[in-house]
């Protein structure tokens, strides 16, 4: 495996990967590698002849109230899970390498950024479509790796990908979870032994709402209700937002139909935790 840290090294060696025909996958990571990072490249890893991760903790993201500076990093663990998994670039760039001096250029998907997360975090969308942006132009893969925790970013990203004609394939691979059905987030390391008890009643809630939807409900404001009450039944765990909504546009549903996101975030401890499920009808 290949770690590089400028664009120019990395572009000369795609542009070679390419001339020799070779496909190649785009995992795009923040980094402190769990099992739902290595499932992405295991996956890229399957389908691709060339497999790139880039990680790179990206600030525009992260608003100054935010977590940038604690997130968490470990480059040499990162690294080598990474080359345990198979990829053949690890690509880990300075801020200075992404962002030149006097950057003013910015991607912004509209209306659909502005829901769920985007609703209390206004400029992390932005953030996240511009470094997408600029990776997808750096490596111009064939494919790139998501995965589907993060089920508003999704759709974001596929937005900006029909909309600006980029050439490639979004691949979105299901969440992985604890053995106990935590979703995996490297944000669980936050987390104190209670404040982790207490954070299963997110994915607990999002399982009470497809069971309630399996007996027949329909009505998306009386799944709410339900999955409300037992989350602040958790004195630990501070709902920020449940959503209901239509899995492409994100928009909020009266009934359950189509294909149908149930999307939550909470607060628990200093860690703000995301997840949700797909309901297909």
């Amino acid at each position: 495996m290949k770690v590089i840290n400028t664009i120019k090294e990395l572009r000369q060696g795609l542009k070679k990967e390419r001339q020799a025909g070779r496909t190649i996958g785009l995992v795009p990571t923040m980094g402190y590698f769990h099992e739902g990072h290595l499932e992405l490249m295991r996956r890229a890893r399957e389908e691709c002849d060339v497999v790139v991760v880039s990680l790179y903790v990206n600030p525009t993201q992260f608003a100054p109230s935010e977590d940038f500076e604690s997130y968490p990093r470990d480059f040499e663990r990162d690294k080598k899970f990474a080359e345990n998994v198979g990829a053949d670039y690890l690509f880990c760039p300075s801020n200075a390498e992404i962002y030149l001096p006097n950057h003013l250029t910015y991607v912004e998907v509209e209306k659909i950024t502005k829901r769920l997360c985007g609703a209390s975090r206004p400029h992390h969308f932005q953030g996240v479509t511009t470094i997408v942006a600029k990776l997808f132009n750096i490596v111009m893969p064939d494919k790139a790796y998501f995965g589907q925790k993060d089920a508003q970013q999704v759709v974001v990203i596929k937005k900006m990908v029909d909309d600006l004609n980029f050439d490639l394939e979004i691949v979105v691979v299901p969440t992985v979870r604890e053995e106990d059905d935590l979703a995996m987030s490297s944000r669980n390391t936050y987390l104190s032994d209670a404040e982790r008890v207490e954070a299963l009643v997110l994915s607990e809630s999002l399982q009470h709402a497809k069971r309630l939807i399996d007996s027949g409900e329909r009505i998306a404001q009386k799944i709410k209700d339900e999955m409300q009450e037992l989350i602040e039944s958790k004195p630990q765990v501070n709902l920020e937002y449940i959503s209901i909504c239509d899995n492409r546009t994100l928009e909020e549903l009266s009934r359950v139909q189509g294909e149908t996101l149930i999307a939550l975030a909470a607060k628990v401890g200093k860690a703000r935790l995301i997840d949700n499920i797909v309901i297909k009808m």
